[in-house]
C-alpha cells in the first residue's frame, strides 16, 4: 500500500560535464599506467583509458544536434 506522503528524490547537479569527468578519469588512468612497469596490468589500464576516451567522444557526439552531426 502506498504512503500518503511523497518521497523526494535527492538530486544533485554535477559540477563538471560527463565528458569532462570521463576525460579526467582517462587522464588519471594514463598516469596510473605510466607509473607501472610494462606488462598485463599496465596494458589493461591503458585499454580502459582508451575506452573511457571513446565514451567521452560518443557522449560529446550525441549532444550535438542531429542537423549538425557529420555521418
Amino acid at each position: 500500500m502506498r504512503s500518503n506522503s511523497l518521497q523526494q528524490r535527492r538530486r544533485f547537479k554535477p559540477k563538471l560535464s560527463l565528458e569532462d569527468r570521463l576525460l579526467a578519469q582517462a587522464a588519471r588512468l594514463r598516469e596510473e599506467a605510466n607509473a607501472l612497469p610494462p606488462g598485463i596490468a599496465r596494458d589493461s589500464i591503458l585499454v580502459r583509458a582508451e575506452e573511457v576516451e571513446a565514451a567521452a567522444s560518443m557522449s560529446q557526439w550525441l549532444n550535438v544536434p542531429a542537423a549538425k552531426r557529420s555521418s
